[in-house]
């Protein structure tokens, strides 16, 4: 059997688990409060998960040097194709 196939059947088997387990938590909890303390955790992790990837975007932008212009990367383009021009005119 091919190993993706495995690791495939395994992340639906864990899925289905998973779900399984939070909505038996939340609509028949074991203990008084634990619905409300799965809520939280829930709730937290998404919101955790949502700033701190809207954190590293701006960690990115602010440590991330600027582009340069277009005039300058032209300029360059220019320099460079003179200097191949050159190179084949000194060969020919």
């Amino acid at each position: 059997m091919n190993k993706d196939r495995v690791v495939g059947g395994g992340l639906m088997l864990a899925s289905a688990v998973v779900i399984a387990v939070y909505l038996w938590l939340v609509f028949f909890p074991p203990l008084d409060g634990v619905d409300i303390f799965v809520l939280k955790l829930t709730g937290a992790v998404a919101v955790a998960g949502v700033f701190g990837i809207l954190g590293w975007i701006g960690y990115t932008l602010a440590t991330t040097p600027p582009p340069k212009p277009i005039e300058e990367i032209e300029k360059e383009i220019e320099r460079e194709l003179k200097s191949l021009e050159g190179e084949a005119e000194k060969k020919q």
